[in-house]
């Protein structure tokens, strides 16, 4: 969805947010020309053992294996290409053309039908994004902290603010906005064609949102009937769930010291289930071919984006995948003001699928509803004005990157990342909760709907409540690191039996304390970085020379070490923590 535009009708679902005086789908200027749910792909799963099937299997076998399907799309006079194995050794084929969503599906179960050597076809289809700190614009999140329609959001900061936990947002990537940077964590790109992706390429490493603008026909039948301007939708969907709070500007993120991880597979004219259902395999830490390995494994994925239709085959094995691996899947449920059973990925089994509220707690006038939804959470109703969207970072740039900015959008894409937000702070009260474990304690700890709110799962998210129902513990307070600290001629200043309540904001930030020792006695260190961290602790001497030091390997591992002094006078040593691998964020630091 455009900040200037009306939401996209059928193939876009309208899972968009919703910028200001923007109407929804299925209205008389809608900005795509059809609501057709068509592509110009289908996605082939051949039964394990076939040759040709497997990613390894030689070009010449291959071939030969998508005969058949070839003389399937022949009799509806249509080609075949073969384009990539994607997430499942499925095999994503393009034809010769955009056909509409039936005979889409007419195609596919042919090709099912006539060869017996396909598990299931099924079309590739094209989704859309469904769209008390000191910082200067928290007063206008109401979203957070208002008694009536909010998410009873500070209370919860008391006792998580969701650090060591790892939130992917696979959506349009993100722009690296002042107010956010410090808590993204590299990504990557997933979009395949490179015209729709917009930045000249295809798949890569770098993950930061060109923009998704379209000028009118730039997406064949499903063009928009007018260019419409870029969204940024992944950077304000990345900003309510991690934007960096009490740094004295912007507006602050659901958990706040969480890490995002962005995963684009959004472009100009949507993506395909094939390339979003890579996205989450990788994201969740599963193996993508071609795709390096994902060194900081998600424990949550958002999904603000869907198409109309059932949840397809490709979509819930990628789900059930990044489920096996203890990773939490939260989703939009859709902006269509219909039931929810009807879109994807909202239908898929095992997500938390989300409605949207307005500010008085009602169900938001255009959210979808029904028994796939699990909870509900603000996502805003801009049509009594703007302050009553939901307000995050964005940029100001309308094809391009401008400058950075903030903005309020409404839409069960804003919706889902609240409750991707709450689930961060849940896990890193207690990170050994289970999927289905997170989803039960959230739906059963959501309060009672202020408003009518028919079909809205279990309740509205309390976030307070949720992480109550976590378990785990609070952890233990103590001295907040304060920066510039990262030299021994900056050392913070420490003393035996401190708990250092500490951060390191980027991999390359190194903490350092000093700490007076008395002759004859032993200096020791211990260290707990966050679940998806390993930092390494070591004890210097004035000079920097490395005295004693601890380098454990593997996620969440103590570190702990010690140095006895054996000089005659009390003498100053040098505590220094520091990343190793994993993610940034938060450790404890005990000197004893």
């Amino acid at each position: 969805m455009r900040q200037t535009s009306r939401l996209l009708a059928g193939l876009a679902l309208a899972l968009a947010a919703v910028a200001p005086g923007a109407t929804f789908a299925g209205g008389a200027d809608a900005a795509r020309a059809t609501d057709d749910d068509g592509t110009d792909r289908l996605i082939i799963r051949y039964r394990p053992g076939v040759p040709g099937a497997a990613r390894s299997a030689p070009a010449a076998e291959r071939t030969r294996l998508h005969r058949g399907a070839e003389a399937a799309a022949a009799r509806f006079g249509r080609r075949l290409q073969w384009v990539r194995v994607g997430a499942f050794d499925t095999h994503v084929m393009r034809l010769d053309g955009r056909v509409g969503r039936d005979e889409a599906v007419r195609l596919s179960n042919e090709i099912a039908r006539s060869d017996s050597s396909v598990e299931y076809a099924e079309p590739d289809r094209i989704l859309h994004a469904l769209a008390t700190p000191n910082d200067t614009q928290y007063g206008q999140q109401w979203h957070y902290f208002e008694a009536r329609g909010g998410l009873n959001l500070p209370s919860a900061w008391d006792k998580s603010t969701g650090a060591g936990v790892v939130v992917a947002v696979i959506d349009t990537g993100y722009r690296p906005h002042a107010d956010l940077a410090a808590n993204v964590l590299p990504g990557y790109d997933f979009i395949k064609d490179s015209g729709n992706a917009n930045d000249g390429n295809a798949r890569d490493s770098n993950a930061q949102d060109p923009g998704d603008y379209a000028t009118a026909g730039a997406c064949g039948f499903l063009s928009p009937i007018r260019d419409t301007t870029s969204s940024w939708h992944g950077t304000h969907v990345a900003g309510t769930i991690a934007a960096v709070s009490n740094n004295g500007t912007g507006v602050a993120g659901v958990a706040y010291r969480a890490k995002v991880l962005p995963v684009r597979v959004l472009g100009r004219c949507g993506g395909y289930t094939s390339d979003i259902a890579d996205g989450i395999v990788w994201a969740a830490g599963g193996s993508v071919s071609g795709v390096p390995a994902n060194p900081t494994p998600a424990r949550v994925i958002n999904l603000s984006l869907g198409g109309s239709g059932g949840c397809d085959t490709t979509s819930q094995n990628a789900v059930n995948l990044a489920r096996s691996r203890g990773t939490v899947v939260v989703v939009a449920a859709g902006n269509s003001n219909a039931d929810a059973s009807g879109f994807s990925p909202a239908s898929c089994n095992g997500v938390i699928a989300v409605a949207a509220t307005n500010r008085n707690g009602g169900r938001a006038s255009y959210s979808n509803y029904g028994a796939k939804v699990s909870v509900a959470a603000p996502g805003g109703d801009t049509s009594s004005g703007a302050a009553n969207g939901i307000l995050s970072t964005l940029n100001s740039g309308t094809r391009g990157p401008g400058s950075d900015s903030y903005a309020y959008y409404q839409g069960t894409s804003m919706a889902s990342p609240h409750v991707a937000g709450v689930v961060a702070l849940m896990l890193s009260r207690n990170p050994a909760l289970t999927p289905d474990e997170v989803a039960s304690r959230l739906k059963s700890s959501a309060r009672a709907f202020p408003a009518t709110c028919s079909g809205c799962g279990s309740g509205l998210v309390d976030a307070n409540a949720a992480v109550d129902a976590a378990g785990g513990s609070t952890p233990p307070a103590g001295t907040p690191d304060v920066e510039p600290n990262n030299t021994v001629a900056t050392a913070q200043s420490a003393r035996e039996g401190d708990t250092i309540a500490g951060t390191l904001s980027a991999t390359s930030d190194v903490d350092v304390f000093a700490v007076p020792i008395k002759a004859g006695s032993t200096l020791g260190a211990k260290l707990t970085p966050n679940a998806a961290a390993n930092f390494d602790v070591a004890i210097l001497s004035a000079s920097g020379t490395t005295l004693a030091s601890s380098s454990n390997t593997g996620l969440g591992v103590l570190d702990a070490t010690s140095y006895k002094n054996t000089g005659t006078v009390t003498t100053t040593y040098y505590v220094r923590v520091k990343y190793t691998g994993g993610s940034a964020g938060a450790y404890q630091l005990v000197i004893d």
